[in-house]
């Protein structure tokens, strides 16, 4: 355990990837204020999971994928329609694969 207690998150290429392409649709369809909200939102949730895999509203999804995780984006009132899907990665480390909306088939698009 780090001296903080806290846990570091990374994202991957892909959730980097998923981020942006939700900030432009977003963009596209709600406008550039909600647009910064919802960044906002995606924020909150990955700033949450420095508490561990244990955070509230984590919950682990084996049939997804072994050792895979989900944590929805609304919290803190904040609504939301997204997935944050991670993964532990050795002492105090989680690695966020994807940011997928809640609509998708998690499990196929794990596995693209």
């Amino acid at each position: 355990m780090n001296a903080s207690g806290k846990w570091r998150v990374r994202q991957t290429q892909d959730a980097r990837r998923d981020k942006a392409d939700i900030v432009r649709w977003t963009i596209r369809t709600f406008g550039p204020q909600q647009a910064q909200i919802y960044a906002e939102t995606i924020a909150l949730a990955l700033q949450a999971l420095s508490d561990g895999p244990d955070t509230l509203g984590a919950r682990q999804c084996d049939d997804i994928a072994p050792g895979v995780f989900t944590l929805h984006v609304a919290r803190n009132g904040r609504k939301g329609r997204h997935f944050v899907v991670f993964r532990v990665n050795g002492d105090q480390i989680i690695d966020v694969l994807r940011l997928l909306h809640d609509s998708m088939d998690l499990e196929r698009r794990l596995a693209d």
